[in-house]
């Protein structure tokens, strides 16, 4: 059995309420699954449902209000070095050129310099980013920064990623590219992530599993294994015959043909 990277034992999530005296907002209730090593599971749910709320808690942005989140088998309690966070924005910062923003999180672990940049420059030429490591982020395309940001966040060499729709406000072109350099880049590495999105046809090209949560209070409601080959290279999931089934599985989870009528 793969050793468990994520684990979440019955998380639940409340916030105060917007207006004094209110009840208190309940965002995710009762969460228990697992993610083994080198796993990619996608999580999908309706806006508002919680998803988010989720990641923030893995990383401890957030503690959670009941139960446990746990990273190799340690309780979050605060933000730990070994979980990576990337978001729909890419944060570059504009000052530093790409080489450098790469560089940030190992800067802030004290590594030196000349491991830093080595680090830098191989993920940059994994990316397919070596022409640009002096250029800054305003010379690159939105493509070309999220590419950065995931040279970025593979940099530190964390057990788990936490992706919160990092490809989302890219045009479908662009998106699908990145979806497969992720995908390769994932492959290669053996990193363990959780992917959070709204497109049914990435979650069932870039994952092992889906995990499928209910309307607020957010709960798993369904848990689909992928059984299509080539987690490794969505281009050629997206094209099986078998692609059909899953994504009108999920719609048939979310409502979504009762949403549109």
């Amino acid at each position: 059995m793969a050793r468990i990277r994520l684990e979440c034992r019955n998380v639940t999530k409340r916030f105060a309420a917007a207006r004094k005296g209110g009840p208190p907002v309940t965002a995710v209730a009762d969460l228990n699954f697992t993610i083994g090593d080198g796993e990619v599971v996608s999580l999908i749910g309706p806006s508002g449902c919680g998803k988010s709320t989720l990641l923030n808690m893995g990383s401890g942005l957030d503690p959670a209000s009941d139960g446990e989140v746990l990273i190799d088998g340690e309780k979050v309690t605060g933000p730990n070095a070994h979980v990576a966070f990337m978001l729909q924005k890419d944060l570059l910062l504009p000052w530093r050129n790409i080489r450098e923003n790469v560089e940030f999180g190992l800067e802030i672990r004290g590594r030196p310099a000349a491991e830093r940049r080595a680090v830098a420059l191989d993920l940059l030429a994994k990316c397919r980013l070596p022409a640009f490591a002096d250029h800054y982020p305003h010379q690159l395309s939105g493509g070309m920064r999220q590419r950065a940001a995931l040279a970025r966040t593979l940099a530190v060499d964390p057990a788990v990623l936490l992706m919160d729709e990092p490809f989302s406000a890219l045009d479908a072109q662009t998106k699908m590219v990145l979806q497969q350099d992720l995908a390769r880049m994932l492959a290669e590495t053996g990193k363990t992530a959780l992917f959070v999105t709204h497109d049914l046809v990435e979650a069932i090209a870039l994952s092992d599993r889906v995990l499928v949560m209910s309307q607020r209070p957010g709960r798993i409601i369904e848990e689909i294994p992928v059984d299509i080959p080539g987690r490794g290279n969505p281009m050629e999931r997206r094209k099986s015959p078998r692609l059909g089934p899953y994504v009108a599985r999920l719609m048939e989870l979310l409502h979504i043909d009762e949403t549109l009528a």
